[in-house]
């Protein structure tokens, strides 16, 4: 009794080592799954250092360069500085056409963007740079920031209150590349209304900077995976048939700055975490995906070793470490196999492939290894089912884990029922057997 008492319990200890141990090729797998990862950001690297970064724009603002004066114990003390100016109103109008583009077997989305900006500086609030201007200052701009001028295409129309003016390379400002017009500070006294229509190109995402005391966007794109990030969602969306359309409204008050400031006193942080717009989303990513299926790799070898040690148990038959250890490998290798495939294939034709190489591996192993062609079909089919779930965990992101929590639960329960005459003391063996009286 206590030699089939100990001989049980150190298979299911030594079972459950070699399940643990299969963590080491799993981790290998996973820092693979990383590595690969790895490689694709530097193709998308490569891919957006010749199209174009993902751009973050800014509506168009005034800069006057001024000198600053004050007095000090030597006398007076003097710096040049520059004052910038945000528009009262801003409305954006955005159209993205997109494409993918590839970088060895690596792909990135990428899109062109055409742009029109419509902005407005009143009167009342050029009051301070005109103020400046009247104490001498001079050297007043219109800046546009943009994050990447690489991407900037074609510049169409650049209208300051009807004329039309010629975007120059400008300095950086608040963090971003600019393009800029010299204007003259005469046009100050009046109102001043900006239109601007542009070309830009940009890698996965564009985003823009509310720089109007209200800004507006509409932004809209042949994709069907929008994810709009940033500081403010839209207002509205619609997404149909593989495009999308959305709009923003921003106020003066929701971004946290004001409308007017001196370079340099604004940390660059605040002005880009104002940043808002959209991503063009690739649902969980290849390499995503290999990693979320990694994760119940454990899980699913420990569950196949269970289903071996049952027929262990339930048929009366013997399985060698060794061979729990060869079907462990193999199970690892679907992880293996399953990245190789994915690169080329995609996620969902890999998966199955790979699901369907092992479970016939590992099933017509344990037919010859326990010597039963149903063993074998029940362990393939089995593996088959599990590989079915890990899917459906895998690609099912918001009901994962409710799926993976009924599944679990469903599995232990079969495993209760399954086991539930097994005698693990073997005391029905040993047990003598009743007497009978004489008669």
């Amino acid at each position: 009794m206590v030699s089939t008492a100990h001989s049980f319990t150190i298979k299911v200890l030594g079972i459950g080592a070699l399940a643990l141990l299969m963590l080491i090729p799993l981790l290998q797998v996973q820092g693979l799954v990383s590595e690969r990862n790895g490689l694709r950001e530097q193709a998308v690297a490569q891919v957006a250092s010749r199209w174009g970064e993902a751009q973050t724009v800014g509506g168009p603002m005034l800069a006057l360069t001024y000198t600053q004066r004050w007095k000090t114990d030597q006398g007076w003390a003097e710096r040049s500085a520059t004052r910038l100016q945000l528009p009262a109103t801003l409305d954006i109008d955005a159209r993205l056409r997109t494409a993918t583009r590839a970088y060895g077997i690596y792909e990135t989305p990428v899109y062109t963007a055409s742009l029109t900006m419509k902005a407005r500086f009143e009167a009342d609030d050029l009051a301070p740079l005109r103020s400046l201007v009247q104490q001498g200052a001079g050297g007043l701009e219109l800046r546009l920031p943009l994050a990447d001028v690489r991407g900037l295409r074609e510049v169409r129309t650049v209208r300051i209150n009807g004329n039309e003016h010629r975007l120059q390379p400008g300095t950086l400002t608040s963090g971003y590349a600019t393009a800029v017009v010299a204007i003259d500070a005469q046009l100050l006294q009046a109102p001043v209304a900006i239109e601007l229509a542009l070309d830009i190109a940009g890698t996965e995402r564009i985003q823009f900077l509310p720089f109007g005391r209200a800004s507006s966007l509409k932004l809209g794109a042949d994709w069907a995976d929008p994810s709009f990030t940033g500081a403010f969602l839209p207002v509205r969306h619609d997404i149909v048939e593989r495009k999308f359309d959305a709009a923003w409204q921003v106020l003066e008050l929701n971004r946290g700055y004001g409308q007017q400031w001196d370079e340099g006193e604004l940390d660059a942080s605040r002005v880009a975490a104002s940043a808002f717009g959209v991503t063009l989303y690739q649902p969980a990513s290849v390499y995503q995906q290999n990693e979320r299926a990694g994760k119940y790799g454990v899980l699913f070898i420990a569950l196949t070793f269970v289903a071996f040690f049952l027929f262990e148990v339930l048929k009366k038959l013997r399985v060698h470490p060794v061979q729990y250890l060869l079907i462990g490998v193999a199970l690892c290798t679907f992880y293996l196999l399953l990245l190789a495939l994915s690169e080329q294939i995609g996620f969902g034709p890999a998966y199955a492939l790979a699901a369907a190489a092992v479970a016939l591996l590992v099933g017509g192993y344990a037919a010859a290894v326990l010597s039963t062609r149903r063993a074998g079909f029940v362990l393939g089919g089995s593996l088959a089912l599990v590989y079915g779930l890990l899917y459906g965990l895998v690609v099912s992101e918001q009901y994962s884990l409710l799926i993976g929590a009924l599944t679990l639960l469903a599995v232990v329960a079969v495993l209760m029922y399954l086991t539930r005459r097994v005698d693990w003391y073997g005391e029905s063996r040993s047990a003598p057997a009743p007497s009978v009286p004489a008669p």
